[in-house]
């Protein structure tokens, strides 16, 4: 059979080798990517991983190859990792699936002062880490420790104590409350539906830094490992 034939695969997308290697890649594994460069990097990079995993889901799920709420155990058990080296003038960008890199690329580095980049200037808001973990979740099933996390994040962007009715984290309560009782999963309320628009639902965002949005991404869902 040729290429065309088969799905593409990831020892094809990026010369992995080993059981990964020969998993076809797959949409909730890019979705991964696309949050977790969205959250370290500002945005997805074009000609990144998250793109090359996006295009090549994307033929594989038109081809009938797989569906579009498929993952692999690979990147569900070991995560989809981006981390930063910096150098002078420069920084040092590895994005990883497991313990196999996807692509190593170098950027400039940023010109604002670091006390600038810490305060989060021209950086993700809460509400859109939000949105970015629910897109990597997929059709993952909203549970206790899920609500949890959301109800943080909602506190930590409105700068208060407790979670505003009808807002986002009571959102996530109540479908927490409601998936205990529900047996099928299929039934169940996804952290996906939850976290769509999160911004919008938020009474208060406002910018976090890249420390706080990586954390609201961990907590809420493993996107980073």
């Amino acid at each position: 059979m040729s290429q065309q034939q088969q799905p593409t695969r990831y020892g094809y997308a990026f010369n992995f080798w080993g059981d990964l290697g020969a998993k076809s890649v797959v949409p909730v594994d890019a979705a991964k990517m696309q949050a977790a460069e969205t959250v370290v990097l500002g945005k997805t990079e074009k000609g990144a991983a998250a793109s090359t995993m996006q295009s090549a889901a994307a033929k594989n799920e038109r081809a009938g190859f797989l569906g579009h709420d498929q993952g692999s155990d690979i990147a569900r058990d070991q995560g989809v990792v981006i981390s930063e080296t910096h150098v002078p003038g420069r920084r040092i960008i590895t994005e990883s699936i497991g313990d196999q890199v996807a692509g190593k690329y170098s950027a400039a580095a940023p010109l604002a002062l670091p006390s600038m980049a810490e305060e989060g200037a021209d950086g993700i808001t809460i509400g859109e880490a939000l949105e970015a973990a629910g897109l990597a979740a997929g059709r993952k099933p909203v549970d206790w420790s899920d609500a949890a996390a959301v109800q943080a994040a909602e506190i930590r962007a409105a700068e208060r104590t407790t979670i505003a009715p009808g807002g986002v984290g009571a959102a996530a309560q109540s479908a927490a409350t409601l998936n205990a009782r529900t047996s099928g999963s299929e039934d169940k309320i996804k952290l996906a539906d939850v976290l769509t628009d999160a911004s919008e639902k938020l009474a208060r965002d406002k910018v976090a830094t890249k420390r706080e949005a990586e954390g609201v991404v961990k907590q809420t869902f493993t996107v980073l490992g």
